[in-house]
């Protein structure tokens, strides 16, 4: 465990291994926890960086409004100040908003990335038959923010959990420091919400990034997702596919094993 002060802000981190670097971003509620069932897997073979975002768990948190922008800029100070560049980078959820953000922007600290499930609505607005899906994904994010405006942190990431991430009934399934890590992390998500950027994407800027991009879903995840990635995958000149059976938003969780083999001999490359 250790600390790294990048862009203004100190960044909670751990490094295991030795080997090419990659880095882990986690989505929104949660932390670098997240990961600790797939970092022995990475670690046989690389040096693998997990760390908590700004305002997540240990990480500082600046109590000023945040942007997607400075998420990205906060993971190219990361991968600069640990010299690990050009990193491998997975992203998941919100994560990987974060993870294309800087591909797009600099990818020259980049020699590959894998994203799983990024809540990119934004990209589904401008297209009409396209537009229905990413609403009815808006409206569900809303009943969530309404909980979260009133401070009923622990109401809004059961419904996160259940109506968003998951499904119905996982919230009652997470290990109880699961659920406290969402609820003390509630406000970073209000916070993602009030960012008019963050569920956007620059798709022209994704254009040239040229190195190897793996997109993955699992196929019972919600069809916003297939959708989203529909067109991360269009823009991307090196983008390649994998569904994760049964693996729901965040296989790194349910199906460490199977996740550590698909995204492995992509970050050894």
């Amino acid at each position: 465990m250790a600390e790294i002060r990048v862009n203004g802000v100190s960044l909670h981190y751990e490094v295991r291994g030795d080997g090419p670097g990659v880095v882990l971003v986690h989505g929104s509620w949660c932390d670098a926890d997240c990961w600790a069932r797939v970092l022995p897997g990475l670690a046989e073979s690389t040096t693998v960086v997990a760390y908590d975002r700004r305002g997540h768990s240990r990480s500082e948190d600046l109590l000023t409004q945040g942007s997607v922008f400075e998420d990205a800029a906060d993971l190219a100070g990361l991968i600069h100040g640990l010299g690990l560049a050009p990193a491998f980078v997975c992203g998941d959820s919100y994560g990987g908003l974060v993870t294309l953000r800087l591909a797009a922007a600099r990818p020259d600290l980049l020699r590959g990335i894998a994203v799983h499930e990024p809540p990119a609505s934004g990209v589904l607005l401008t297209d009409p038959d396209l537009r229905p899906i990413g609403t009815a994904f808006a409206d569900r994010i809303s009943a969530v923010r309404e909980l979260l405006e009133q401070a009923e942190s622990a109401a809004a990431a059961e419904l996160y959990v259940d109506s968003l991430a998951f499904g119905p009934g996982a919230w009652e399934q997470l290990p109880a420091p699961v659920r406290h890590t969402y609820v003390r992390n509630a406000p970073t998500f209000l916070d993602e919400l009030r960012d008019p950027d963050a569920l956007d994407l620059d798709l022209t800027g994704l254009t040239r990034f040229t190195e190897p991009a793996l997109l993955t879903q699992s196929e019972d995840s919600a069809p916003v997702f297939g959708e989203v990635l529909d067109q991360i995958d269009l823009a991307l000149p090196k983008a390649e596919r994998h569904l994760f059976t049964g693996g729901g938003h965040a296989p790194h969780l349910s199906q460490p094993e199977e996740w550590v083999r698909v995204i492995l001999p992509r970050a050894l490359v």
